[in-house]
């Protein structure tokens, strides 16, 4: 699904925010999203792409990640940039990616797979899933899907592939989480800063306090939105646009 900025003009490129929704038991559709409003306001195309996990195609296509995150659903959104590249108004060196949620912990396995992006905003993410486990609130999800550490180890190393790969990412990455999710808690967010920060790549992580992971502080939302369109501008914006 694409939003086109405002003021679209034919015969010019523009730079691109590519989104992912969570879950992954969701599916972007015809609806009212406010973030991508607000970036087609400030001059991108938005990209909505629903990959296998997603809802909408049937129990299979939903089932597809079952066990196996970070394959089929990253090379479906690299598929999906592909597909929107080659329609030639989408400036492939001016690619952003971001996402909440599953679509943090997808944005971290995307980066870590493809260096074409320039900014990545990853907010109430993980990817480290041996130090997730017992940590978060889906132990019996990775047990239902991974086993447990102790037996199947090779299974959580190859799900944590964003983290313990982290040498392979050149992306700028703004994370943020709230101090106070059960769901995701903000451990995850800090691991992924820590290893982009210990290896030189730009990055910030945003704490929000009192919160939990659906934040409710308006200034707080507010915040996140700007901190967001701050941080594509700076990576994706020609000087003097």
């Amino acid at each position: 699904m694409v939003l086109k900025p405002v003021d679209f003009k034919p015969g010019v490129r523009y730079p691109a925010i590519v989104r992912l929704h969570g879950g992954p038991a969701y599916q972007f559709s015809h609806e009212f999203l406010f973030e991508w409003q607000m970036f087609a306001a400030r001059g991108y195309a938005v990209v909505g792409i629903n990959p296998r996990g997603s809802t909408g195609q049937g129990f299979e296509f939903a089932r597809a990640v079952h066990g196996n995150t970070g394959d089929l659903d990253v090379k479906d959104v690299l598929r999906g940039v592909d597909f929107i590249v080659q329609q030639g108004w989408i400036d492939p060196e001016r690619l952003g990616i971001g996402g909440r949620s599953y679509g943090s912990i997808l944005t971290n396995y995307v980066i870590a797979s493809d260096t074409r992006f320039k900014a990545a905003v990853s907010g109430a993410g993980s990817s480290n899933y041996i130090g997730s486990y017992g940590h978060d609130e889906y132990s019996r999800e990775y047990e239902l899907e991974f086993g447990t550490p102790w037996k199947n180890f090779d299974a959580y190393v190859r799900v944590s592939y964003p983290f313990l790969h982290a040498d392979g990412i050149r992306t700028p990455t703004l994370f943020y989480c709230a101090m106070k999710d059960f769901n995701v808690p903000c451990l995850g967010s800090e691991q992924m800063y820590q290893a982009l920060r210990s290896l030189n790549v730009p990055t910030e992580l945003i704490l929000y306090p009192n919160q939990n992971h659906e934040m409710t502080i308006p200034g707080y939302l507010e915040d996140r939105q700007r901190r967001a369109l701050e941080w594509y501008d700076r990576y994706l914006k020609q000087p003097g646009r």
